[in-house]
């Protein structure tokens, strides 16, 4: 037997014929005949695969149903009719196999609940902090204050604020240096 009979001998020359109908006219006799052929061979296939009967069976209707909705993809002369079957098969079963491996949702998840929201206290704990460091930077050298910005604020690097400031990369790290000094000293007076 070669690759181009069926398992009775016979040439499947009208198993493309069978797809090529269904493409074109939605041929139902066309499809039971496909459907009485090539379901069990497609069942007995995706058994081995899932190694579960009703699986398999779900996922050779599955199969079938794609197979009439995508008859009109099949082109001849890329290959055989069987191949594109089970190619079809074949893909809906990893499908099938990725959604089961997919973790389920759980609404639960502490990654997805949000925050509580901070309770009276520790609001106006940080509205004093935020207070206090406002009023600490308003002691500062306006230069000390710049260097602060660009770090913290607009996340510059060194370097990037070096070339900015046309300053040397040591002398912007030592100025932010002091400049948290001299904001350490004044927050501590805060707690």
């Amino acid at each position: 037997m070669t690759s181009d009979q069926n398992d009775d001998g016979s040439l499947p020359h009208d198993l493309s014929a069978k797809l090529v109908a269904i493409a074109a006219s939605a041929d139902m006799v066309a499809f039971e005949a496909l459907f009485r052929e090539f379901s069990p061979r497609i069942r007995a296939y995706l058994l081995k695969m899932t190694r579960d009967t009703q699986a398999a069976e779900d996922l050779m209707q599955e199969t079938m149903l794609a197979i009439w909705r995508k008859a009109g993809q099949f082109d001849p002369s890329r290959g055989h009719a069987s191949a594109w079957i089970y190619t079809i098969a074949r893909n809906i079963w990893i499908d099938a196999w990725r959604r089961q491996r997919r973790p389920a949702f759980d609404p639960d998840d502490p990654a997805l609940v949000a925050d509580p929201e901070p309770d009276a206290p520790k609001r106006m704990e940080d509205k004093e902090s935020s207070a206090a460091l406002h009023a600490a930077l308003k002691n500062l050298p306006q230069e000390q204050v710049e260097l602060i910005k660009l770090s913290f604020f607009d996340e510059a690097s060194h370097s990037t604020i070096a070339t900015r400031l046309g300053l040397p990369i040591g002398t912007v790290k030592s100025r932010i240096r002091l400049a948290f000094g001299r904001l350490r000293t004044a927050l501590e007076d805060f707690k």
